[in-house]
């Protein structure tokens, strides 16, 4: 470029000077073969420099062509970011509007069963006051009959005492009906009054869109705590052929740091296991997830075997850890954290069936500090996309949520979905998650997950 503008400089100089020359011609002698030569040697050189210049200028052209395509490819992501945005605001307001509506609808049902409510107290009161009223007149007629009787034994009971026994009777009858009645109103008030803070609770935090950071409720509900049935015969925390069989053996032979070992339950094959040592015992880690560096969307003979890393994430396997659990009474352990790091645990008593019922999980919750999500004393089928025999009669449910997990219903809990970041994916996606649902609230968005069993009988540890 800089070559460029000197010939532009020195150009018209040239140029000039030609000129100045073909005046002076008029006036002078026809020049020497000399000067000649000297004029094409100008041309050449204003015609090396004017190409020059055009190698420039499309050099130029181009360099500029390229950043304007940059910069169109990053208009083009720029508007498809903008875009899914505003689809994903679309949806937001659809929900909450549609939340706001069910909530002003509830509210009006409310008002309404508060207004029949007082209705039915006031003549409930209203009938108490004449039923005493009664009870103390057809005390005193007792009174008097029984006086009659003693005095005149052979004298018929009237019948005027006859009908106001059978009228007191039916208003003690038409009092109880309106006592139910009464009871099944107060019962479904209190329904309505639940739902409507739930629906106060979605719209304060606009569901997951507005808040994906979702976090456990700061209050703490009391641990629940129910003793402990009574063990299996075949007591834990024993040595077959000289090889542990489970991660309580291995404690009570001395063993008290985390780390993975191998054991061999009774009928079974030796295979490795992570055992965590903690609370003055040792857990059977099952699952453990942290960070989604394992894809836990895996095939039905994936989940029965066993996959992942015991150093870091994985699943231990349908297959061995029914070959532990059917040695004697195990306690499930379930430990949670948000993206707020807040940690939370419960605990079931659980059984698992054969592979003839699809590993079908038994629960009942004896202990915790998180409202239960998973549904107790109920057959859970574990389902997988390519063996789905939880919801036939609904849908498939790993097909919609992926990943393998013991299903009653879609849309319940499902701690081995895909691991999901907040703010990262849509709604469709949030429910394919890592996520927590009580029966009561909101779907909870998990950061990481573990999954460990330990056997009721503590005695073996003696």
């Amino acid at each position: 470029m800089k070559i460029a503008l000197v010939f532009l400089f020195i150009a018209p100089f040239a140029i000039s000077s030609k000129i100045d020359k073909d005046y002076s011609s008029f006036d002078s002698a026809p020049p020497e073969p000399n000067s000649r030569f000297a004029m094409l040697d100008d041309v050449r050189i204003l015609a090396n420099g004017l190409l020059q210049l055009g190698h420039g200028l499309k050099d130029f052209v181009h360099k500029t062509k390229g950043q304007m395509n940059d910069i169109f490819q990053k208009l083009n992501i720029f508007d498809k970011s903008f875009y899914e945005l505003s689809l994903q605001t679309n949806e937001i307001k659809v929900e909450e509007e549609e939340l706001r509506k069910t909530t002003s609808r509830l509210q009006a049902n409310n008002e309404e069963i508060k207004n029949i409510s007082l209705q039915l107290n006031s003549k409930i009161e209203d009938l108490l006051q004449d039923k005493i009223q009664l009870q103390e007149k057809v005390g005193g007629l007792e009174e008097k009959v029984i006086k009659l009787v003693h005095i005149q034994p052979e004298v018929q009971e009237p019948k005027e005492m006859t009908s106001l026994k059978n009228f007191v009777q039916q208003q003690d009858k038409h009092i109880r009906q309106l006592l139910k009645v009464v009871q099944e109103q107060h019962a479904q008030l209190d329904k309505q009054h639940n739902q409507i803070k739930e629906l106060e609770e979605k719209l304060s935090n606009t569901s997951f869109q507005e808040n994906t950071e979702s976090s456990f409720s700061l209050k703490q509900p009391e641990p629940k705590i129910i003793p402990l049935p009574s063990h299996n015969s075949t007591a834990p925390g024993q040595e077959f052929n000289g090889v542990a069989t489970d991660c309580t053996a291995l404690y009570k032979r001395g063993e008290q740091t985390s780390g993975i070992y191998s054991i061999k339950p009774n009928g079974s094959e030796a295979f490795n296991v992570y055992c965590e040592m903690k609370f003055d015992s040792s857990w059977t880690v099952i699952q453990n997830r942290v960070d989604g560096s394992l894809d836990f969307n895996q095939t039905w003979e994936s989940y029965a075997n066993g996959f992942g890393d015991l150093k870091g994430e994985f699943w231990l396997g349908l297959a061995k850890l029914y070959s532990i659990a059917n040695q004697a009474d195990y306690i499930l352990r379930i430990e949670l954290k948000d993206w707020k790091d807040n940690k939370r645990y419960i605990e079931y008593i659980f059984t698992l069936g054969s592979p003839e019922t699809d590993y079908t999980l038994h629960l009942s919750e004896i202990s915790g500090n998180i409202p239960n999500a998973l549904p107790e004393q109920t057959e859970l089928r574990f389902s997988m996309m390519d063996h789905d025999n939880a919801t036939k009669r609904d849908f498939n449910c790993p097909e919609r949520y992926s990943g393998g997990w013991w299903h009653r219903t879609c849309g319940e809990t499902n701690l081995n979905g895909k691991y999901i970041k907040p703010r990262s994916e849509g709604k469709l996606e949030r429910r394919r998650g890592i996520y927590w649902k009580p029966q009561k609230g909101r779907f909870y968005l998990i950061k990481s997950t573990k999954m460990m069993i330990h056997p009721t009988d503590l005695e073996s540890f003696e």
